[in-house]
């Protein structure tokens, strides 16, 4: 055996087991997840990401060559240090000692995640509710079944027709006892026309629902009050699927390479995610979970088939095909979602491939399909959604956004977590100058989303980089902080001194190449659907800005570098999560659900990867803030002032 000992940097203050013997060969990653350490791996362990970064202090020999993948992550300085990618350093010989050091950098942090979003009022009127009825008692004269006794009671208080009423069986073992246990006086739970439970006393106010936005990232949770439309208290999670692919294309992969096995393990994690979500949000509003009667989800059209254990591989494949488009229901225990016995758990209809819940509940959480205004709205995230029109016609696409924005492919990328990077400011008179603001306010480790987007838009600002996205090296006579490395040229934002790191923090040019990639999807979706939808940029009346992205990023500063259109910064609103607003309101009111299903069949899906200017139109949004400069007069009006 082998054993592992583990030392970590400076800064980590909650230390797991710090040493583990090993008797088989497996990855360093393995192991140390299997020690507690909460290594960052958002590519799923495939070696793409760089990010589970760790030294090997002594013991090289018993590992495994540097392989290929870690010499295009790593410098050649980080390989001589001893620096390996913990996914790719294999344990080859099982008799020695490895010890190894785990920087700062690489630990997962706890990252800051987006719950709220636009509130919206509706009529409280849920599928599921419960009725207090006080029965008579079966006599000689009146000998009706329990059931009947049940039905006639419903019929009278709310006018259900009779037919259409059912028990649900299993109900129907212990009915008898609980009547007679509660004297004639109990609360009959009702999901549409069948009856789900009956209990003993009052329980009318002991009603709840749990609403859930099943993000690539993220999970949202929301308990709500099914009585009063209320939520209670929302928590939320990395979704723990991550560790299997940073986006839903890995995920797809993971399966296709692993079979039903490798299906059965990422609906077993999602849903222990949310099963963790729901005990967090009981505990806080001392809520039963059996007191839960009803699940409403939303997610992309990934999400939906990987949650429900549903075969995805032909959504990865042109015509990417969902499996469903219709809502679907099922019972919450086959799912393995914590809730009442006879919960279920619905999931939003999806729209096209790539188009899923998630976008369905975010058109109905802002009324689109109901607006004499043209409305844009833009769900940023991992993958981002793009709405636009009204109640004549709405059309919807999906573009590949988020893998660059959560830190993947940046150097020193980080999703939103403690320590991130999260506003820049370079001086425009001084580029010597930089400001920035960390998460927690803590000495930075890393820059997340919101800051790259500032960073570029500074950098372009101030003629570091060109149009083109390409530093200009002139600069460097002016400020020391534009240099050239090993992989070309980069700008340091922080400086290793004040950094919680051991090296400076900078944004290079592939960096700025990754932030371009992600803004040109964006804005090439946006203008498609303008284009296809005939609306005019200037008929636009409101753009809705949505997303736990979304929500932090400057607005002006992302459309100064072409991440959408140039429309006025008072048409652009910020919403927050509006997919987890518009499944909450699916959770209340059977008529938004209605609605959900009615959005599904009416907005148009435009698959962007099949228009014939996709290719045209998205390499003249790689520039910046766009190749026609007319598109964009008051950015290049605003960029000449400074030139002044």
């Amino acid at each position: 055996m082998v054993n592992l000992r583990v030392k970590f940097s400076s800064g980590y203050s909650t230390f797991p087991p710090v040493e583990k013997e090993v008797t088989k060969k497996v990855s360093l990653l393995n192991v140390l997840l299997d020690m507690g350490v909460n290594l960052t791996s958002i590519c799923g362990g495939k070696g793409v990401c760089g990010k589970c970064k760790i030294k090997v202090n002594s013991g090289k020999e018993y590992l495994n060559k540097v392989t290929p993948l870690e010499h295009k992550q790593l410098s050649p300085k980080e390989i001589n240090e001893g620096y390996r990618l913990s996914c790719r350093a294999v344990l080859e010989s099982l008799e020695g000692v490895v010890e190894v050091e785990v920087p700062q950098t690489s630990l997962l942090r706890k990252q800051v995640l987006q719950v709220k979003g636009v509130e919206k009022k509706v009529e409280i009127n849920p599928l599921v509710k419960k009725y207090f009825l006080q029965l008579p008692k079966p006599t000689l004269n009146s000998p009706y079944s329990d059931e009947d006794r049940i039905i006639n009671a419903l019929i009278d208080k709310e006018g259900v027709a009779r037919e259409r009423i059912r028990f649900s069986f299993p109900l129907l073992r212990d009915l008898p006892k609980i009547l007679r246990d509660g004297k004639w006086e109990v609360t009959v739970t009702l999901r549409g026309n069948e009856i789900i439970s009956v209990e003993k006393g009052d329980t009318t106010n002991e009603i709840y629902g749990f609403a859930v936005d099943v993000g690539t990232t993220k999970v949202a949770g929301f308990l709500v009050n099914l009585k009063t439309g209320e939520t209670l208290v929302s928590s939320a999670t990395m979704n723990p699927q991550i560790v299997y692919g940073e986006d839903v294309i890995s995920r797809i992969s993971y399966v296709i390479e692993n079979g039903e096995k490798g299906l059965e393990e990422l609906q077993k994690e999602i849903v222990k995610g949310i099963n963790k979500l729901i005990l967090d949000c009981c505990g806080k509003a001392r809520v039963k979970e059996e007191e839960i009667y009803e699940h409403v989800l939303v997610g992309n059209t990934c999400m939906q088939l990987l949650f429900l254990g549903i075969w995805p591989q032909y959504l990865a494949f042109s015509p990417y095909t969902p499996v469903i488009r219709r809502g679907i229901s099922v019972e919450s225990e086959k799912l393995g979602i914590i809730g009442h016995p006879r919960s279920k758990t619905y999931f939003l209809p999806v729209i096209g491939g790539f188009v899923g819940a998630d976008n369905v509940a975010v058109i109905i959480a802002t009324d689109i399909l109901e607006s004499e205004k043209k409305i844009m709205a833009i769900d940023i995230g991992t993958n981002t959604e793009i709405d636009l029109g009204n109640k004549e016609q709405v059309m919807a696409a999906s573009c590949a956004s988020g893998p660059a924005f959560e830190g993947m492919h940046i150097k020193h990328g980080m999703k939103a977590a403690e320590g991130a990077i999260e506003r820049v400011n370079i001086n425009p008179f001084n580029v010597d100058i930089v400001d920035y603001v960390t998460i927690g306010e803590t000495e930075p480790i890393g820059l997340c989303g919101s800051a790259m987007v500032d960073i570029v838009a500074n950098l372009y600002k101030t003629g570091l980089i060109n149009n083109k996205g390409t530093f200009n090296k002139e600069m460097m006579k002016e400020t020391e902080r534009l240099r050239k490395a090993s992989e070309g040229y980069e700008f340091v934002i922080a400086w290793k001194k004040d950094t919680g790191m051991n090296e400076d923090i900078v944004f290079t040019q592939k960096d700025v190449r990754e932030i371009q990639k992600a803004k040109a999807a964006i804005y090439t979706g946006s203008y498609l659907l303008m284009q296809e939808t005939g609306i005019k940029e200037k008929e636009i009346n409101k753009v809705l800005i949505a997303g736990a992205f979304g929500n932090y990023i400057d607005p002006e500063n992302a459309r100064l570098i072409g991440m959408y259109p140039e429309f006025p910064l008072k048409k652009i609103e910020v919403i927050g999560n509006a997919a987890g607003t518009g499944a909450r309101l699916a959770l209340i009111s059977k008529e938004m659900r209605n609605k959900a299903e009615e959005a599904s069949k009416k907005v148009k899906y435009l698959e962007l990867g099949a228009h014939k200017n996709f290719n045209n139109e998205y390499l003249k949004a790689l520039y910046i803030p766009h190749k026609e400069e007319k598109r964009f007069p008051e950015t290049i009006k605003l960029l000449e002032k400074l030139k002044m």
